[in-house]
């Protein structure tokens, strides 16, 4: 029964937010965005180099920001003021890590990241900022060697942090050296931006490649982070790793309005040892679900040995199941906006199971010789939609 009200909400999005006005971009920009570097001359200079310090959120910021700046041409086309670049989920992830207190140390053995003391510093201690070093260094590092940025591979080197120094890579040469797989998938992203003839849904396959390469490439040599964290929080950061192997296959586009409302449901603090969701004091509804909902997608993946997943690169394959995805997705926040609650609200907290096995259903029913759900998977599915009543 869950399957009418899904489509009946994607109607409802659809129709209102054709009439939404032009908004303010910069209301959606990450926190300190203005006043981070914007170009190279910004950060200090030493012997011909410029010197830039990742350890710093605004040093940090600010090379998304140049990267932003500088590849805004190749996205003119699709949009006004660079709202469609694809690249803006990088910072906007990297101010919600800031804002929720996730950059600092989680150790508390330091005050690095605590807003009564250094709040601007990253910890490198922090799983997540971790995890975006590569996510950023590497992007950014890569755009220069493609020559992008306008200045030449020898010209930036990035400052390594008080400690775990041999864990990250700080210019083009010892990046290539030391993560060859990341730079060669990010330089071809650059490679396809700046080909005379691009299309949307490619630039995203590209983007995701080279994403998905950032993560497998740094994902194991941080999973002793994971040990600073509470269980609900360390639950939840795996839940993330999982997650974005279902992003990458809708191709989710991360532009810069749409990821910024979709982080409106992102936990605003750590999870402690004594939040459960959706029960977590402090915070909105549409958060509770969200984090109820990444779980119960890990648990889905992990029970089903990634059937789950298979089946949803399948099904994504087609450019209307991954429109679809989409507009669900942005219902799910539009519920939220509207202060819609209740049986909605949990109805449409099913995207990652019932609504899988909604699409399958809606796609392979006209076709006679079509494949049922895989046994596993729809025993799982069952058991993750009984959990929400």
């Amino acid at each position: 029964m869950a399957f009418i009200p899904c489509w009946a909400w994607v109607l409802v999005g659809y129709l209102s937010t054709s009439v939404v006005g032009a908004p303010n971009l910069s209301s959606f920009y990450p926190p300190l965005w203005e006043e981070s570097p914007g170009q190279f001359s910004d950060y200090k200079v030493e012997n011909g180099k410029y010197i830039i310090d990742p350890w710093v959120y605004t040093s940090r910021m600010g090379m998304y920001k140049i990267l932003l700046s500088q590849t805004a041409t190749y996205f003119a086309k699709f949009a006004p003021e660079n709202e469609q670049n694809v690249l803006w989920g990088l910072p906007l992830q990297l101010g919600w890590q800031f804002r929720s207190g996730r950059s600092a140390d989680p150790t508390k053995k330091t005050n690095c990241g605590y807003e009564s003391e250094d709040h601007l510093c990253i910890s490198a201690d922090s799983w997540w900022t971790d995890i975006n070093y590569f996510l950023c260094a590497i992007p950014f590092l890569s755009a220069v060697d493609s020559g992008i940025m306008g200045i030449s591979p020898d010209q930036v080197t990035l400052l390594p942090p008080p400690k775990d120094q041999q864990r990250f890579c700080y210019n083009v040469s010892g990046c290539r050296s030391s993560h060859p797989e990341m730079m060669k998938q990010w330089n071809a992203f650059y490679q396809y931006l700046k080909s005379p003839s691009t299309d949307f849904d490619d630039i995203l396959r590209y983007l995701w490649t080279a994403h998905t390469s950032s993560l497998e490439g740094s994902l194991g040599n941080f999973e002793d982070k994971l040990l600073y964290y509470s269980k609900p929080e360390e639950d939840f950061e795996k839940s993330w790793c999982v997650v974005v192997n279902y992003l990458v296959a809708f191709l989710y586009p991360p532009t810069l309005i749409r990821t910024h409302n979709f982080e409106n449901g992102l936990p605003p603090r750590v999870l402690l040892n004594t939040d459960i969701a959706p029960f977590i004091n402090g915070f909105t509804p549409l958060q509770n679900v969200v984090v109820l909902s990444l779980n119960g997608l890990r648990k889905l993946d992990e029970s089903t040995d990634s059937e789950s997943l298979t089946l949803w690169e399948t099904l994504m394959k087609t450019k209307t199941a991954r429109k679809l995805v989409l507009l669900i997705m942005e219902i799910f926040i539009e519920i939220h906006e509207l202060n819609v609650q209740g049986n909605l609200m949990l109805t449409c907290s099913y995207i990652p199971t019932m609504c899988l096995a909604q699409i399958h259903l809606s796609i392979t029913l006209p076709h006679p010789n079509s494949s049922p759900l895989p046994d596993k998977l729809r025993k799982a599915s069952l058991s993750q939609s009984q959990a929400y009543m």
